[in-house]
């Protein structure tokens, strides 16, 4: 019964986003779609409450990449699609989002039976990435261009500040030696990630290798 209702939950929540998203549109089209990338990645919280097996924690996410593709094609949800003319509008960006959520559901709650490390991942890829774009494009700092990417170093910052908060509450929580030292090189690394991906690909990159290293220092 409980995955019942985390499904029902679980749906309730995104709509709820989705339409706090749409009042955040006044503030510009970037600052709604990263609203919404940053709020729904807490989802995870909703999936570790409720979902007892992998299944039932990957359906809606496989759900999603259907849905986030057959909107990148047609615009369907378009609080979540960027403008025409804008220079990333080819980005996979939310399908890689849903993908990511699904194959961490279904490895983390799956054999790996520890859904926390999903979690660091998916925070990562959510709070993370998405304040390092919001914050990068409030502060005027240097850019740095890599691959075509141009980001910003005060993006970069609190790319590397906040990834290294989560991994730190995460490793220490799991009594992690040198928990402190795991979390700043994993931070680094992350940080250097999210610069070289390209296309949105740091929705799959960032939160599949957060989770990986994660799993490997516990």
């Amino acid at each position: 019964m409980n995955n019942i209702v985390g499904i029902g939950v679980s749906i309730v929540f995104i709509a709820i986003i989705m339409l706090a998203g749409k009042m955040f549109e006044k503030a510009g089209k970037e600052a709604s779609r990263k609203f919404i990338h940053i709020m729904l990645s807490n989802w995870w919280i909703i999936a570790i409450v409720f979902f007892d097996n992998m299944w039932w924690a990957a359906l809606l996410p496989a759900i999603f990449v259907i849905i986030n593709y057959v909107s990148f094609k047609t615009n369907l949800i378009k609080v979540m699609e960027r403008d025409e003319g804008d220079v990333n509008k080819d980005s996979l960006g939310t399908v890689y989002y849903a993908i990511s959520l699904l194959v961490l559901a279904l490895i983390t709650f799956g054999p790996v039976n520890n859904p926390l490390i999903g979690l660091c991942g998916i925070l990562v890829m959510g709070y993370g990435d998405g304040l390092a774009a919001v914050i990068g494009q409030a502060i005027d700092s240097k850019k740095i261009n890599i691959f075509g990417n141009s980001k910003s170093v005060a993006g970069s910052a609190v790319m590397f500040i906040v990834t290294c908060m989560i991994l730190a509450g995460f490793l220490y929580y799991s009594k992690s030696a040198y928990w402190s030292l795991k979390s700043v090189v994993i931070a680094g690394l992350m940080t250097l990630i999210e610069l070289v991906s390209i296309k949105g690909t740091d929705n799959l990159t960032v939160p599949m290798l957060t989770a990986l290293l994660a799993f490997l220092m516990v």
